[in-house]
């Protein structure tokens, strides 16, 4: 038995054959590869996902190392999206992976889901600014897509607190109440969501620093890929029709 075979296999007893097949024939759309969106990619091609479409512009810097799956000192430098394809084809030949190498910006969102998110059956966002969330979600909301948004990994050190919900269903997490807020503007009806409801924890500012350097967001290696992880769970067990 070759190691994807065996890899397969291992797959196949708590997923089933009919699951395993749903998802080397489902497309997974990532967009970000940060500390959550890299480690959400290394577990869906590890989970047999056959396709990949993973957008992000930027490159692998020295701060990364402390949580993402792909920073190592050896990748520093290089562009993320990558050293993403290098990954998956190293867990899973069989894997297509398409890498988009380009900002994810608001007004650019309509054009990138249109165009690539139409072919996905899962589209996960794991991107960090706010307005192009919003756009994420409403474009999402509005078409219909199967979405899956990352909300904040700042400042928190209890992982058993994630939870996968609906925004509108969340507490404590300062990113879900601005999305909530903005969403209700929005007419967004609902948006799935992995967040934590611990308080998160009070880091001071550094004396001088202009606001916009966010001096008092503080990250502990295990939260972002762990978040990456569940929310890869999330998109396993839909995709394979396996249920929550």
């Amino acid at each position: 038995m070759s190691a994807a075979d065996d890899a397969v296999s291992k797959l196949e007893l708590i997923m089933g054959r009919e699951g395993v097949e749903r998802l080397a024939a489902s497309t997974v759309m990532v967009l970000g590869l940060g500390g959550v969106g890299s480690n959400c990619v290394e577990a869906l091609a590890r989970g047999g996902v056959g396709r990949l479409i993973v957008v992000d512009h930027d490159v692998v810097q020295a701060s990364n190392i402390n949580r993402q799956a792909i920073a190592f000192h050896s990748t520093i430098g290089r562009k993320k999206t990558e050293v993403v394809r290098a990954m998956v084809a190293d867990i899973n030949p069989n894997a297509q992976v398409e890498a988009l190498d380009t900002f994810v910006l608001a007004e650019s969102v309509p054009a990138l889901l249109g165009e690539f998110g139409a072919r996905a059956d899962y589209v996960v966002d794991a991107i960090d600014t706010i307005s192009t969330k919003l756009a994420i979600a409403e474009y999402a909301d509005r078409e219909g897509m199967r979405l899956i948004s990352s909300m904040g990994a700042a400042n928190k050190l209890h992982p058993e607190c994630f939870r996968a919900a609906d925004v509108y269903e969340t507490v404590n997490c300062p990113l879900c109440r601005i999305m909530r807020k903005e969403g209700r503007k929005r007419g967004i009806r609902s948006l799935r969501v992995l967040y934590s409801c611990e308080q998160p924890v009070e880091v001071p500012v550094r004396e001088g620093a202009a606001r916009r350097e966010r001096s008092n967001l503080g990250t502990a290696s295990y939260v972002p890929p762990i978040m990456g992880q569940m929310i890869a769970g999330v998109v396993l067990r839909e995709l394979a029709g396996i249920g929550q």
